[in-house]
């Protein structure tokens, strides 16, 4: 089950009069450009933009009369669609709204911020009822938007960081420093730490923090990395095992930034005919179902993605007015430990 904090409080509006006030340009001028019509010169509309994203503005594309009718949108923004762990989060948030009224709205950003301010713009234009992100990580400009809106905003996957009003999901930080326990209750000192790009992945890079600090407390270090600058995927964890392991042979455990990865780790191993967990040892995140069907079911930590979209939508439908303080549901995580480790 989900636990509960409440953490500090803020707010505020901004009209379209006052971004035309600052930018010392018309209403209209100013709503012709949200609307992307009629002729309007370049160094006016970069003038507007550069306010609009100063301000967090946001136009209200219902207007006259349907302005005051509630909205049954519900706005979900997330990194990817074929990323098996964010379906598994939008299964949780339709069971969560079985027998609403809502209806959700699905967009993907391609783990483009600057994209999911775009997306979270033309989505609060609509005065959704509210909206759920996946993550902290947004723009200046975004981060106003929602601030500033008077919708419920859900930020999932991670609770390491203050929300802007609900954050539902597992500490990535301590998910890390539990990985790193395991492996050392199991009796590994040799670490290796396989990944992939943390600037498009920041919840990876707080896992491998939380390891690094379980390591550190035992005396010991990740002695060698093998780190690809691209998305995550089986063939790129394939390859940096085989960098790792060519790099430094003495490694006897590998750390995956997440399941994807590791299980390419694993077809490596079975290629070269080195045996797990004797020979090397290959710890995953995720719990994906792939892992568990692998011959020797992958050791891993299992996070509640489904648990996350269903207490995420549930925790708006309970309250539908954004209380003062923010809250934090911590979904929790399993050290599952297979047989790779």
């Amino acid at each position: 089950m989900g636990t509960k904090q409440r953490l500090p409080d803020r707010k505020s509006k901004i009209t379209v009069r006052e971004v035309a006030r600052r930018a010392n340009v018309s209403e209209s001028t100013v709503s012709r450009i949200m609307r992307n019509k009629g002729l309007v010169a370049e160094s006016t509309r970069e003038k507007v933009m550069e306010t609009v994203r100063a301000m967090g503005y946001v136009p209200n594309r219902i207007a006259g009369s349907l302005a005051s009718l509630d909205s049954f949108l519900v706005g979900v923004v997330i990194p990817s669609l074929s990323n098996i762990v964010f379906p598994e989060v939008l299964q949780g948030v339709h069971a969560g709204l079985d027998g609403s009224d809502l209806q959700p709205v699905i967009s993907t950003t391609d783990y483009n911020v600057d994209r999911e301010e775009a997306v979270v713009r033309g989505i609060l234009s609509w005065k959704p009822a509210a909206i759920l992100l996946a993550g902290f990580d947004h723009t200046d400009a975004t981060r106003k938007m929602l601030e500033q809106s008077d919708i419920r905003v859900v930020e999932m996957m991670d609770i390491d960081s203050t929300p802007i009003d609900i954050a539902v999901g597992t500490s990535h930080r301590r998910a890390g420093h539990a990985i790193g326990r395991h492996l050392i209750s199991r009796g590994y000192r040799h670490f290796g730490y396989v990944g992939h790009d943390w600037n498009a992945d920041r919840r990876a890079r707080l896992r491998y923090d939380g390891l690094c600090e379980a390591l550190s407390e035992a005396g010991l270090s990740i002695e060698a990395h093998a780190i690809d600058d691209g998305p995550s995927s089986v063939g790129t964890g394939r390859e940096q095992t085989a960098r790792l392991r060519a790099s430094a042979p003495k490694i006897d455990v590998a750390v995956y930034s997440n399941d994807d990865m590791a299980v390419g780790g694993v077809f490596h191993c079975l290629a070269e005919g080195i045996s797990l967990p004797d020979q090397f040892a290959i710890f995953g995140f995720n719990g994906l179902d792939i892992g568990k069907e692998l011959p020797q079911p992958l050791s891993t930590v299992r996070s509640n993605r489904y648990l996350i979209g269903k207490k995420a939508i549930e925790e708006v439908l309970a309250s539908p007015e954004r209380p003062s303080t923010p809250t934090i549901i911590d979904t929790d995580f399993e050290v599952f430990a297979g047989a790779t480790a």
